[in-house]
């Protein structure tokens, strides 16, 4: 980074003596003022009235519009082709209204559902014997098996959004190596994230090929979960690299009697609406083009390229884990360009523009500040060494220093036979070494 005037070598000192999490509020403040107005509004609306925190919402927001874009749209920068698809956890506590900021976030996408639901079961109800099944148009899949998101993907080919109050049971089946379902979702969701294809071959459905998938991802999970998201290969496989975390950042303790205004949600929803509907128009039969590229002013491919090029080498330094993460960052750059350009433009509709320079510095900023929210969910939740020791690390302890059942009885005030059933026969000294805390990453 270069500091070439006084501002800039005040803001990197204040940086440096801020917290992580006073990183993420500076950040997610200084970027709700750039997102275009019914975004920003309805983010602050919520937080005034429904005490939904800025975060929840703009991460709700954004899962909102990458579902909407779909394979329509596209960028090719730096000898890439990109799509705007994302997936996204938020993170917190019971009541901490995650599950109201991604319904809220999501209207306009369920009011389509229902409409095309209604449809659908009228399409049931005249077709006959002969005629084969209809199709069911879909934005949103909730508690589904891999293969019915295969067939509803299959169905609604330019974009499936996977959308779970919680994704812990998702977590706990990917995590199961005997869950063929698990395995399958998550080779759906590694693949999916770079818009690999998906072709189905069994004897008992109808065969099927997507040439390029486009699936996202939105869920909550609660804090005590988060270790279990890391384990059973979750992390080794890449599927965490993938994630945009959102740790509770932002409160408000003050009730409001009133209610977020329709002039508000309803620009919000035109928003979305008028993506969705660019889209549905390029699927019609009768559309020779079916997808649009949208091109780079100089100026943005420039930066685009030129903090592509930082991100390679702070990887090169980058502690394990952080290293990474780094590596999707610079796949995820460009989704958050396209993501960006579409929301500025949402409100008009003038989606085949140039992608300007200020795009990407906001894509940028939004890269930036989900990359410091990883390192909170890191330091916050699986960093071992402020953590209370469990039962076992105790009772190695005390055989490695020839203390009795009864003293470590009095220690952790757990009755004599609880652990004697957890005192092991014999220990060697591979097993008394602790799990060494993951480094602070910085």
């Amino acid at each position: 980074m270069n500091l070439k005037k006084p501002e800039d070598i005040k803001e990197a000192i204040d940086q440096i003596d801020k917290s992580k999490k006073d990183r993420s509020i500076s950040m997610l403040k200084d970027i709700i003022n750039q997102l275009p107005q019914e975004f920003s509004d309805l983010i602050n609306e919520t937080f005034i009235h429904k005490r939904v925190p800025k975060e929840y919402s703009l991460t709700s927001i954004l899962y909102a519009l990458s579902t909407s874009i779909g394979l329509t749209f596209y960028i090719e920068a730096l000898g890439y082709i990109n799509y705007a698809n994302l997936y996204f956890a938020i993170i917190g506590s019971r009541g901490d209204t995650k599950s109201e900021a991604m319904k809220i976030a999501a209207e306009p996408l369920k009011e389509l559902d229902d409409m095309d639901y209604d449809i659908y079961k009228e399409d049931l109800k005249n077709c006959n014997e002969d005629t084969e099944a209809p199709e069911r148009k879909q934005l949103l899949i909730q508690n589904a098996t891999i293969e019915a998101v295969h067939k509803t993907h299959y169905e609604n080919p330019n974009s499936v959004g996977i959308f779970n109050d919680e994704i812990f049971s998702l977590i706990e089946k990917m995590g199961n190596p005997s869950s063929r379902d698990g395995v399958a979702w998550r080779t759906f969701l590694l693949e999916g994230f770079t818009n690999g294809y998906v072709d189905i071959s069994r004897k008992t459905t109808k065969s099927f090929r997507l040439s390029k998938t486009y699936p996202t991802l939105l869920g909550g999970l609660q804090h005590q979960f988060i270790p279990k998201l890391f384990a059973h290969g979750n992390l080794e496989s890449g599927f965490i690299d993938r994630l945009l975390f959102t740790p509770k950042l932002t409160r408000n303790n003050k009730l409001s009697k009133s209610q977020i205004s329709n002039e508000i949600k309803d620009a919000y929803n035109k928003s979305i609406f008028n993506i969705i509907a660019y889209k549905r128009q390029s699927e019609q039969p009768e559309e020779t083009i079916k997808q649009f590229q949208i091109k780079l002013s100089i100026q943005a491919e420039d930066l685009l390229f030129e903090y592509s090029q930082e991100l390679i080498k702070k990887q090169q330094n980058a502690e394990p884990i952080i290293k990474e993460y780094m590596s999707k960052m610079q796949i995820s750059i460009h989704k958050f360009c396209l993501l960006v350009h579409m929301m500025k433009n949402s409100s008009n509709s003038n989606f085949i523009s140039t992608l300007e320079l200020q795009t990407v510095e906001l894509a940028i900023k939004l890269n930036e500040f989900y990359f410091n929210n990883f390192k909170i969910i890191l330091e916050e939740n699986l960093s071992q060494s402020d953590k209370e020791p469990t039962l076992g690390q105790i009772i190695q302890l005390a055989k490695k220093n020839n203390a009795s059942q009864k003293a470590v009885a009095e220690v952790t005030g757990l009755h004599k036979g609880t652990i004697s059933k957890n005192w092991p026969k014999s220990v060697n000294n591979q097993q008394l070494e602790t799990p060494k805390p993951i480094k602070n990453t910085g």
